[in-house]
């Protein structure tokens, strides 16, 4: 394996501004590469290769995302494990068989076709008045439009008030730092999350509705059914998956048609591409650097690496996602792609629980704005941009925008 002193640096400053170099790095030199994370000084293996990622995601036999189980202590007292401290330690996303089985059959049967195609008038109905109040101002900034859509659109399915949603976005970006002196704040943070979830919870049971949050309390499997804790955690992940991740999906997208002016130009003649350009979004720049942390349930050898029982290992997303041995072209945004199927909502158990609202909601997003708006461009040089030094996100900090083209930049 090739020396760990040519890696480039990761969970650094520059790798967070644009880690595809130092994907395409690993990818060719360490594909399994093991590294010392920020937080804690933890020894960690990366995986890069999109095929290595798809088994590695896929054997939850071997790595496990359930910290409380089988992380290391150092991991533990790192502060690290998702959710630390709270029930989001129990979160669907880190549960294994036969827990994870039971509680996605629970939480899946909110999720029927009938009630997901009702969701698609509302979301166009708060696109379109996102946009008003994004022409309207001063200084307008994409990342505004991308944070209302998906806000309201959760308020509206999981019949939630709208007047935190912006603290709470501002946690999970608190609960998501790597710097070691924030550890603290980051467990406050999934607090507050789990507090809003509790909230939520509390007012559905006094005044139930046709809302997602009301379903969860009802849903039952025989005499099966979703415990306080359970409950808990399953609205505090869709608060956060239903938030965040979409929102820097929708931001990303804007910013690569904007980088792209063909790929829009083609967007706007063929509108009926905007489900395939979204899985190319997901794709090209998603909205998840990076998987859930795994944790090595025994030692096992992968491909040439000893990783010990206990092990923290990271699956590259977005460099699967960008690997040239399955992506013809990967570094290219094509809206009109087909093939393999991309990696930016997961792979296997845990595939994404909010994969279809997501898909909704920028489906219908992105397409919109550029109707409304034809000649955007960056109101700022384009090396200005910056995204959030988050281990997990893929997350752009502000898109500023002359909505008309026509201001000097």
């Amino acid at each position: 394996m090739t020396s760990s002193a040519l890696a480039p640096d990761l969970f650094g400053h520059d790798y967070f501004q644009d880690p595809y170099p130092a994907f395409s790095w690993l990818r060719k030199n360490a594909p399994v590469h093991q590294l010392t994370f920020p937080v804690g000084d933890l020894p960690m293996w990366m995986v890069s290769r999109y095929e290595d990622v798809k088994e590695l995601l896929g054997d939850y036999q071997r790595f496990s995302s359930d910290a409380t189980v089988w992380a290391g202590e150092d991991f533990k007292k790192s502060g690290l494990v998702f959710g630390s401290g709270t029930v989001i330690e129990r979160i669907l996303s880190v549960l294994d068989p036969p827990d994870h089985t039971r509680v996605r059959k629970l939480a899946m049967s909110a999720f029927t076709p009938r009630r997901t195609a009702l969701w698609e008038e509302p979301t166009r109905e708060i696109v379109a008045s996102a946009l008003d109040r994004l022409e309207a101002m001063e200084n307008p900034d994409i990342m505004e439009f991308a944070s209302t859509v998906p806000a309201e659109v959760i308020g509206r399915v999981m019949g939630i008030p709208l007047d935190k949603f912006r603290q709470i976005l501002h946690a999970i970006e608190k609960a998501l730092v790597v710097d070691p002196e924030r550890m603290t704040e980051s467990t406050l943070a999934y607090q507050e999350i789990v507090d809003y979830g509790r909230e939520i919870i509390d007012e559905k049971r006094r005044n139930p509705g046709e809302d997602l949050t009301s379903v969860f309390i009802q849903a039952r499997d025989g005499d099966d059914r979703l415990d306080e804790n359970e409950l808990i955690a399953m609205v505090a992940l869709m608060i956060m998956v239903g938030l965040d991740t979409t929102r820097n999906l929708i931001g990303s997208a804007i910013l690569a048609l904007l980088d792209h002016p063909d790929q829009r130009k083609l967007l706007a003649e063929r509108p009926e591409l905007a489900e395939s350009a979204v899985e190319e979004f997901l794709r090209y720049d998603g909205a998840l650097t990076v998987a859930l942390i795994r944790f090595a349930t025994q030692d096992v050898e992968f491909l040439g690496a000893t990783i010990p029982k206990g092990a923290t290992v990271i699956a590259a997303l977005q460099s699967a996602n960008r690997d040239p041995d399955v992506f013809e072209n990967p570094d290219q945004l094509d809206i009109t792609r087909s093939g393999p199927r991309h990696l930016g909502l997961g792979h296997g158990l845990h595939n994404c629980l909010g994969a279809a609202l997501a898909r909704l909601e920028s489906r219908i997003a992105i397409p919109a704005f550029f109707e409304r708006f034809p000649n955007a461009r960056l109101s700022v040089p384009r090396e200005e941009i910056r995204y959030a030094e988050s281990w997990l996100l893929r997350s752009v900090l502000a898109l500023p925008v002359d909505l008309h083209g026509s201001g000097p930049r």
